[in-house]
């Protein structure tokens, strides 16, 4: 049974205000096929990310921005042809982009619609979200913990470059895992 209950959510710690991403403990990491047999794992870092959080967390509102070359996959030169007009481009289009569309509970998972924009397309995603928790740093800072996850077609961004294996297959899988390790500091 599918609940999409629109009424308040109860977080313990949830604190409604401004929350802004800490870039330093924070991390978006994807995963992709590599030639039909294992898979390439990479990250990015963070620019900026804002939470406004509202009384009830159902009503959040997400905007993060990704700087598009600091894209890393253990591989220089992997990594420049990834940044390079054959994939992400990041000269024209140095920024990926999420802003949230809304938040739901369904079958008990959060999750968390939006915007994505890679290379100038523009799809909408969800996120699979789990919160960690709240405490406070030694300094005492309010922090958020969280995890969230997306599978995306690369193909629908445009991301389309790929080669043939004279075994069958491509060198690039078509789906990209996409996981957030966040945490936040609560602004007020």
């Amino acid at each position: 049974m599918t609940d999409t209950t629109t009424t308040a959510l109860e977080i313990p710690g949830y604190r409604a205000g401004t929350w802004i991403l800490d870039p330093s403990h924070s991390e978006v990491g994807f995963t992709v096929r590599h030639m039909m047999i294992s898979k390439v794992r990479g990250h990015f870092a963070v620019k900026s990310a804002t939470l406004i959080a509202p009384e009830n967390p159902l009503e959040a509102k997400v905007e993060a921005h990704v700087d598009a070359a600091s894209l890393d996959t253990k591989d220089e030169g992997r990594d420049q042809h990834l940044r390079s007009a054959d994939f992400f481009d990041v000269e024209t289009y140095p920024s990926i982009d999420f802003v949230s569309t809304g938040v739901r509970i369904e079958d008990g998972e959060m999750l968390v619609d939006g915007d994505l924009t890679i290379k100038g397309v523009t799809k909408p995603v969800t996120f699979e979200f789990d919160f960690g928790g709240f405490g406070s740093d030694p300094w005492g800072n309010y922090k958020a913990g969280a995890t969230a996850k997306t599978v995306i077609n690369r193909e629908d961004f445009g991301l389309t470059w790929n080669a043939a294996l004279e075994t069958g297959g491509v060198l690039v899988g078509k789906d990209v895992t996409i996981t957030l390790d966040l945490q936040g500091a609560y602004q007020a």
